[in-house]
């Protein structure tokens, strides 16, 4: 299909969807409202997802995240984050009140380690299984439901809890790498909202009663699509299926929080986000927000590649914490840091 014609067909099935009805995104801040009007502690944190929450579950040996430069701001050194430092999953258990949850593949450390809750998020994973051969979000649930079963968490645990859930751009990466046609596009995001909803309902009726979804990210503006016009325009067309992902998504969550009661879920507006820090309005500290701090040298090499000799075969910025973007996927702890400062000054105006 010639690209213009199908950027015109998916502006076409936007307008479709805006025009269904009045949407609301709703952001960071109505959990914290929740939390306040309803005497809503939370003590436990509950992550399912992909990189952009993991935070050590994929072993030493397969993972980027293990290896030099990752980790240098936090912790100093490799630690299973895909990041220089602080990921999503770190701020939002700042905001809940909790330290960051312990990684899933550490939960036989003992007790005491499982008290903040648990990460199961693999870095790779998507909504189906992808072309990375780690647990899917419904494989990871189902290990949640035998810690459940297992009385590892009780009732009162879920009952004062909260699930982060982040997935499913690595769903359309593998749809492209699959070469998924572009007239299945729209059946396809249709398929993966549908199931991540169908987890979303899962978790709830395990007895989590506040769950915080994020919409997808403009995965147009990641580095690995911005390289074609060096790290200067977003790309519309990946942007338009990203809007009709959360346009689809807020439907499915404002269906189950009509069905459910006494339990809430709340989409964490990444794509917003991301774009006014893009735009400057989080801040003027990034001046090429679109540019990779950490990159190969050239394109058959990646952000901690090494070669048979040990050499390095990538660069990393000077300052890390003037990037926004760590990598070609993953934005730097200073990013994450203003994504979360832009959702949570939406608290101010509630």
């Amino acid at each position: 299909m010639d690209p213009n014609h199908l950027f015109l067909s998916l502006l076409k099935i936007l307008l479709l969807f805006l025009l269904s009805g009045p949407q609301k995104v709703l952001g960071l801040s109505h959990l914290h409202y929740k939390h306040h009007g309803f005497q809503f502690k939370p003590t436990k944190l509950f992550v399912f997802g992909d990189s952009y929450v993991d935070t050590g579950n994929i072993g030493k040996p397969v993972a980027s995240s293990w290896k030099q430069p990752y980790g240098i701001t936090f912790p100093g050194k490799p630690a299973g984050r895909f990041s220089d430092g602080r990921v999503l999953t770190d701020y939002l258990a700042r905001f809940v009140g909790v330290k960051s949850p312990i990684p899933y593949r550490w939960r036989k450390l003992g007790r005491k380690h499982l008290r903040y809750g648990m990460n199961f998020a693999y870095g790779g994973t998507g909504v189906f299984d992808t072309l990375v051969a780690q647990p899917n979000m419904t494989t990871q649930v189902d290990f949640f439901q035998q810690l459940i079963k297992d009385q590892v968490y009780r009732p009162r645990d879920l009952q004062f809890s909260v699930a982060l859930v982040s997935v499913a751009g690595n769903d359309y990466s593998t749809y492209t790498a699959r070469n998924g046609s572009a007239e299945g596009w729209q059946t396809y995001i249709t398929q993966v909202v549908n199931q991540l909803a169908l987890n979303l309902k899962r978790i709830q009726g395990l007895g989590v009663k506040k769950l915080v979804v994020s919409g997808l990210e403009p995965l147009g503006c990641l580095p690995h699509s911005t390289f074609t016009s060096s790290f200067q325009r977003c790309n519309g067309t990946e942007n338009s299926l990203v809007n009709i992902h959360n346009m689809l998504l807020q439907q499915a969550v404002t269906k189950l929080n009509n069905q459910t009661k006494g339990s809430k879920i709340v989409i964490l507006d990444l794509y917003g986000a991301f774009m006014t820090v893009f735009k400057n309005k989080g801040g003027s500290k990034f001046e090429k927000p679109l540019e990779p701090c950490c990159i190969g040298i050239s394109t058959e090499y990646s952000c901690g590649s090494i070669d048979e000799k040990g050499e390095k075969k990538y660069r990393v910025c000077e300052k890390p914490e003037a990037s926004f973007f760590w990598d070609t996927v993953h934005p730097t702890q200073e990013g994450w840091s203003a994504v979360y400062s832009v959702l949570h000054a939406n608290l101010e105006q509630i």
